[in-house]
């Protein structure tokens, strides 16, 4: 398969859901989400023929920029992040034009009144009857915008024929009951089944193919259950510390910033019962009852361990602690890393433990879920517990692809047994990188797909079972959270957590 057939295949939605010309309002579209990863995603889907020129781009934000002033600013932003080559510059003109600035705090009614006339201006034109909103901007400020939505009654379709829905980003609250209050101030202006919640991790290609791998291949679903699998690992590591985040980061954590949304949306795919259909609920659905079914957790050394990383040398660069970054508190016992171990109790996973390991300033830049399979019995081969089990990997960054370990012999020995790889490697596969993440997730948005975007219950399923953690982590001390170098693996305890059941981290 070329390059082109895969981006073909990959974007075929947009072409089966024939989706029409469509306003996208970005609240909040000075903010680097929208320079980094939302128009950049655009302009792609657009030099691709993904996007109709029809479509209309609407910056909504309170900085004093024209029109033109803004497409200018984006422009300068696109060269400095490396976005434009030899292939891809000559769009940029004609995409420009249907990038439009619209200047208002988001508490002025008045800013989504003329913003009203202009969608009413252009449906009339017979432009554009669809919109969407996306919201990129601090959940504090959620309400202040759909309420203004609302009272400018933008939350319906501006004509019968059209619709309207919203994208908000994560986080989806910050606890249990923050999270009720977003959805109660979200479903009083839009229903839910206008309200996509997103989270990237979502659209990346490897996290798709979690269920392709599982439920196109007869060789795999068989063995997925307690009888053949020994333990599973997900793990999602960072090689940077909380750099420019410190003040927003030590508000949160790796417990909610990594755990609560990214693992969670992991471990639920790669551990639910099979859908009734590929339809969106159906998915969804599958992945709120796995959720519903881990077992309660608990902060202890046998649960979950908790670090914080300390101040250390990494390719001859200093690396500052935790405490010493800027907007940390200095006698902050906020967690860098998390090392868990939990347990689903359902028919398919009684006895199997999931370990999930995160944390910022590790020696590498990962994320993989790694499924290990049981060991063989020591009847043939006696040295089978010396044996490394099999074990099938999905990567999902850096490099996406699989990766699947099983024994074989060495050539000229009578029985020496060594692990080999049997690798599949998208890049290689398919030619070039994947398509981002926001581009598959927006063009889903817009043809109504909400199979990749979270569901309320599922934000609430999840904060459930995080929530007596972060609420057990607050007895920890600047003095007693463990301690990790930058750069290495995570704290000591971590390594115990999984070595006293007799495994390893991989």
């Amino acid at each position: 398969m070329t390059k082109d057939n895969f981006k073909d295949a990959h974007y075929a939605v947009a072409n089966q859901c024939n989706i029409k010309p469509f306003f996208i309002v970005i609240f909040g579209a000075t903010g680097d989400l929208t320079s980094r990863k939302l128009i950049p995603a655009l302009f792609s889907l657009y030099q691709q023929k993904l996007l109709s020129p029809q479509c209309r781009i609407i910056a909504f934000a309170r900085r004093p920029y024209g029109d033109e002033s803004f497409r200018d600013y984006l422009f300068e932003l696109m060269r400095e992040y490396g976005i434009f080559n030899d292939e891809n510059a000559q769009y940029w003109p004609d995409f420009a034009k249907i990038i439009s600035y619209h200047q208002s705090s988001f508490d002025d009614p008045e800013g989504y009144k003329s913003l009203a006339s202009k969608l009413h201006l252009s449906q009339q034109n017979q432009v554009c009857a669809d919109v969407l909103y996306y919201l990129s901007t601090q959940p504090s400020q959620f309400g202040t915008i759909v309420e203004n939505i609302k009272a400018a009654k933008l939350n319906h379709p501006i004509c019968s024929a059209g619709w309207n829905r919203v994208i908000i980003e994560k986080p989806f609250g910050h606890d249990l009951e923050t999270a009720k209050s977003l959805n109660a101030e979200l479903t009083s202006v839009f229903d839910e089944n206008q309200i996509y919640r997103i989270d990237h991790y979502l659209g990346k290609e490897t996290v798709q193919n979690l269920l392709v791998l599982r439920f196109a291949n007869a060789i795999f679903e068989p063995l997925w259950n307690n009888k053949y699998v020994d333990h599973i690992q997900i793990k999602v590591h960072e090689s940077l510390g909380v750099g420019t985040r410190g003040a927003l980061y030590d508000q949160q954590g790796a417990l909610k910033d990594i755990v609560q949304n990214h693992i969670m949306h992991l471990l639920s795919l790669i551990a639910m019962e099979p859908p009734n259909s590929l339809e969106a609920d159906a998915v969804r659905d599958a992945k709120v009852n796995l959720l519903k079914c881990i077992r309660k957790g608990d902060v202890g050394p046998d649960h979950l361990i908790a670090g914080q990383y300390s101040e250390s040398e990494v390719n001859g660069q200093k690396i500052p602690a935790y405490r010493d970054e800027n907007g940390v508190k200095a006698d902050s016992a906020t967690e860098t890393y998390v090392a868990l171990k939990l347990l689903i109790d359902n028919w398919r996973w009684e006895g199997v433990p999931f370990y999930i390991r995160t944390g910022k300033c590790m020696p590498a830049r990962l994320t993989e879920v790694s499924v290990y399979f049981k060991s063989i019995p020591r009847v043939l081969y006696n040295k089978a517990d010396q044996m490394a089990n099999n074990c099938l990997t999905i990567q999902v960054q850096p490099d996406e692809g699989i990766n699947l370990r099983f024994q074989v012999k060495t050539p000229g020995s009578p029985a020496k047994i060594v692990p080999a790889d049997l690798n599949f490697n998208y890049s290689e596969s398919f030619g070039g990188k994947s398509p981002d993440a926001y581009e598959r997730l927006l063009l889903d948005a817009a043809a109504g797909d909400a199979t990749l975007f979270t569901r309320s219950d599922e934000v609430l399923a999840a904060w459930r079972f995080i929530d007596p953690l972060v609420q057990g982590l607050k007895l920890l001390t600047a003095e007693n959270i463990a301690k990790y170098p930058a750069g290495s693996w995570g704290p000591e305890p971590a390594r115990d957590l999984i070595e006293n059941d007799g495994r390893k981290w991989r």
